[in-house]
């Protein structure tokens, strides 16, 4: 078996859900190659891509989510002679040619970008591939629209049936598995193996506080927020996990904060135990990246949406908070008022858990993985112009996944 993942670096879930897969698929005997779409196009392209992204979700918030929500109102094939598709026509022949150089049991792409691309090599009869898109957030971002000659597209959740039809999908291409994360957020520990493997105290509630690997939001200001809690005298003490990821200067401030805190407190840089932090944590303030979020959905993690990017991330807490799985901060409502309230009512967690039941795929790179390995040991016939497999193992699926 052998297959083609095309990604890019927008942040970094693209290339974490591209990394989940792989691993995936290896463990299945298959030989699986990530490409960066963008820096096979241009390394400086790709570097001024991922660069520009991080510096205006972070700096400019405001002109991001005006873009996004203008992109979110387009119709398709609008524009018509933007940089984009002016892009994306050029460069299909050469990426088509990359493609055609190996024989691929299918191609995935986690960004709709090379689905584009994959879009235009079908429409003009350039590649036979079967091709297959993933969703990393709990959205359809803008662009999809123009993905939907691929054969198939990976949702979150059934949930998002309505609004893959309105862009203009069909029930046969939509495949239900979840967003894939690394198989290790669905093992599991106690909470008190946990806390005893991070040297935390094994009775105390923990509030777990993430800001993805860069360590984005105002991780400090909440973090004093929280610890300014007095629980004296309640009986309802806690505890708190810090992850600063990469940010080394958030880290060194929340440091600070822990000499005096009112609170215990573990304080990490970027590390590898996260499964083990969401297994020893009671509820995660992060904010709403699809990876984190599904990741911890899988460990049965209530969250608090603090600060999330506009655009997709903002996409992401609707459906979170409208399914029962979260609780977001605001101006009205700051952080510690969401701890005090959680503190208060056992029944909110468990509610929330349950919530989590019904939308969480722990097992979604297996099931992806197994439709994979099935897709490519189903032979499919190429009609005359050489292009348009029609496959059988369609049937095999969709009574089961749409039942």
């Amino acid at each position: 078996m052998n297959f083609l993942i095309l990604s890019i670096t927008a942040g970094e879930g693209h290339n974490s859900t591209a990394r989940a897969i792989r691993s995936e698929l290896e463990k299945r005997g298959a030989d699986c190659l990530i490409l960066d779409t963008f820096d096979y196009i241009s390394p400086e392209f790709a570097k001024l891509i991922s660069e520009g992204y991080l510096l205006v979700t972070e700096k400019a918030s405001y002109a991001w989510k005006a873009g996004y929500r203008l992109a979110e109102k387009r119709h398709p094939n609008d524009f018509e002679f933007a940089p984009t598709n002016l892009l994306k026509q050029a460069v299909s022949g050469e990426l088509a040619e990359f493609i055609r150089t190996d024989t691929y049991d299918a191609i995935l792409f986690t960004h709709p970008f090379p689905g584009i691309l994959l879009d235009i090599m079908k429409k003009k009869h350039m590649i036979s591939t079967r091709t297959v898109g993933i969703l990393t957030d709990f959205t359809f971002h803008p662009y999809w629209e123009d993905c939907t000659e691929n054969d198939y597209v990976v949702v979150p959740d059934r949930l998002l049936l309505p609004q893959a039809h309105r862009k203009g999908f069909r029930d046969s291409q939509i495949l239900p598995f979840g967003i894939p994360i690394n198989p290790k957020f669905s093992e599991t520990m106690t909470k008190e193996e946990a806390r005893r493997f991070l040297g935390i105290d094994e009775n105390l509630p923990a509030f777990l506080i993430m800001g993805g690997s860069m360590g984005y939001g105002n991780m400090a200001e909440n973090v004093r927020k929280i610890d300014a809690l007095d629980t004296s005298g309640t009986g309802q003490d806690f505890q708190m996990i810090v992850v600063c990821g990469n940010n080394a200067e958030m880290k060194a401030e929340i440091d600070e904060i822990a000499k005096t805190a009112r609170h215990r407190m573990l304080v990490t840089g970027f590390v590898k135990t996260i499964p083990q932090m969401m297994d020893a944590a009671d509820c995660i303030i992060t904010k709403p990246g699809g990876l984190t979020t599904s990741e911890a959905l899988a460990k049965r993690l209530p969250m608090i949406i603090a600060g999330p990017i506009p655009g997709q991330e903002e996409r992401n807490a609707e459906f979170l908070l409208n399914n029962g799985c979260a609780m977001a901060t605001s101006k009205t409502c700051p952080i510690d008022e969401c701890i005090w309230q959680l503190l208060q009512s056992d029944v909110r967690l468990q509610s929330m858990r349950d919530c989590i039941d019904a939308v969480a795929k722990p097992g979604s790179a297996e099931t992806l993985g197994q439709f994979l390995e099935d897709l490519a040991h189903t032979p499919f016939i190429v009609e005359d112009h050489g292009t348009d497999p029609v496959e059988n193992i369609e049937d095999m699926y969709f009574d089961i996944l749409w039942e």
